[in-house]
This record gives C-alpha cells, structure tokens and sequence, in this order.
C-alpha cells in the first residue's frame, strides 16, 4: 500500500498533458507543473526540452529548492530571444500555467480584478506575455483550487490571453494557432473537447462527482468523464520525490490533509 497525496495525483495529470513524441520545450510555471514536466521527460517523453530557467537546455529536469553539491547538466545556451525564435512562434512549446481566472471560452486574467479598466478594485501583474504566448504554441492550466472565483461566469474581468470567444473573433481572421488543451484542478481534468471548444470534464479525480466540480465552476460544464483520473505508480513517485526533496508540492494544494491521502 502507497499513500498518494493529491499534489502527487496532480502532478501525475500534469505528466501526461505533456505526452509526446515531438521534441518540443515543456514549460511548467508552479511547482506542480514544473514537477509534472520533468516527471514526463524521465519516463514516457523523452524527447521533451527542458530549461534552467533562465538561458540553458538541461538534460535533466533541474530539481526544485536547495541542491547542496548538484550541477545542473547543462545541453546548451538558450537566451531569452532565442527561446522565442525556435519555441514560441513555431509551435515548438508546450506551457501550462496558473491563471487567477478562466471562462468558458479558455480565455484568462491574471491582469486586475473588478473595479473598471482605468482604476480596477484589485491590481495584479498586468498581461505581461500572456497575449502572445497563448498563441503559436499549445497552452494547458493548472489550478490548485477549483472554485467559481476562478471558473467565472460570463467573461473574465481582463482578457489577458485569447482563447475561443466567438465574439471577439472578425471575419477573415485566422484563429487556427489557439490551441488549448488541459486543465487540472484539485478536482479534475477538464479540456476543450466539446461543441465550439466547450469545456468537458473528461476525468474526476477519486471521491469527486461530477456535480461537486459544476457547483464548483461559474459556467456550464459538458459532462464526458471517461474514467478516475489515473495514479502515479511506485516509479512515478520515486521521480517527484527526486525532482521535488523538499516537499514543496505539500504546500501548492488547498484542503488536502493526510485523512483524505488517496491509498493505491
């Protein structure tokens, strides 16, 4: 018997949005992510680039916190615009990240909240690159508490990046380079599978009902739950373990105490 806790269940989803056998850079923003795209590469994506974080290609995922004597393996010189040159705008990237809000058509904020434009109620970061890095390249989200403050109803209070609105799209425009895939939550997996890229819920993580995640999000949810959303194994948990010493990920997810840790 293993214990799983959920930040472990979560990180497992983020491994397998980043599936691949095309040799591209997996972009993990948080803990999570970032955990979930070295544990990809070092088991079932090879191919998938990975970065220090700020201008090297790394062999190895780059494990989080204090390293003490480890030296990073170094596959080459990366600088920011070149970062942009042969990942960004070619396709060649795959980014999940952390949005304060998402609504129904994929677009988010991460920019203010309420109040107008001019004088918001709540000042953020501002859209920093989300405008153009939503685009050319594959985006996925993590977010560690699914909750309608997050999943808003109506339009986020900021487009901070594009995603499948109809009504911000004019005629003759070329929309084909969106292209989001997942979502993971503290509840489930959702993607953009349905009619006009409609949310769906595709897998409940163990204990969750369908119900409980649509009371959860401010926006209707097409229900196509294939099946539990799936655990890591004994060789998964030795990698996250190895990527995350410090245990950073037990303090990434809301409400997950040890009595409800997943057994398998």
């Amino acid at each position: 018997m293993t214990d799983i806790t959920l930040a472990e269940l979560c990180i497992f989803a983020c491994s397998e949005t980043f599936r691949t056998d095309r040799e591209i850079i997996a972009t993990g923003i948080g803990p999570v992510p970032r955990i979930g795209a070295g544990l990809a590469k070092l088991t079932h994506s090879p191919g998938l680039m990975m970065t220090d974080g700020e201008a090297y290609l790394v062999e190895q995922p780059v494990p989080m916190g204090p390293r003490g004597d480890y030296k990073p393996k170094f596959a080459g010189h990366l600088p920011f615009s070149r970062f942009f040159d042969s990942a960004v705008w070619t396709g060649r990237r795959h980014a999940m990240v952390t949005p304060t809000q998402i609504d129904r058509f994929g677009q988010t904020n991460l920019s203010q909240l309420g109040g107008t434009h001019h004088q918001p109620k709540t000042q953020m970061l501002g859209v920093r690159g989300f405008p153009g890095n939503s685009i050319y390249h594959a985006n996925s989200m993590f977010i560690p508490f699914h909750s309608a403050r997050t999943f808003v109803a109506g339009e986020v209070d900021m487009v901070s990046s594009a995603g499948y609105n109809p009504s911000k799209r004019v005629a003759g425009g070329n929309y084909d380079h969106i292209d989001l895939q997942k979502m993971i939550t503290n509840l489930c997996v959702m993607d953009f599978g349905g009619p006009d890229n409609a949310v769906r819920v595709v897998t409940l993580h163990p204990g969750v009902t369908f119900d409980k995640v649509q009371e959860a999000t401010g926006f209707d949810l097409i229900e196509a739950v294939e099946s539990e959303t799936a655990m890591p194994n004994a060789e998964a948990l030795a990698i996250i373990n190895q990527l995350d010493p410090h245990n950073y990920r037990a303090h990434v997810i809301r409400d997950n105490p040890p009595a409800i840790r997943i057994a398998a």
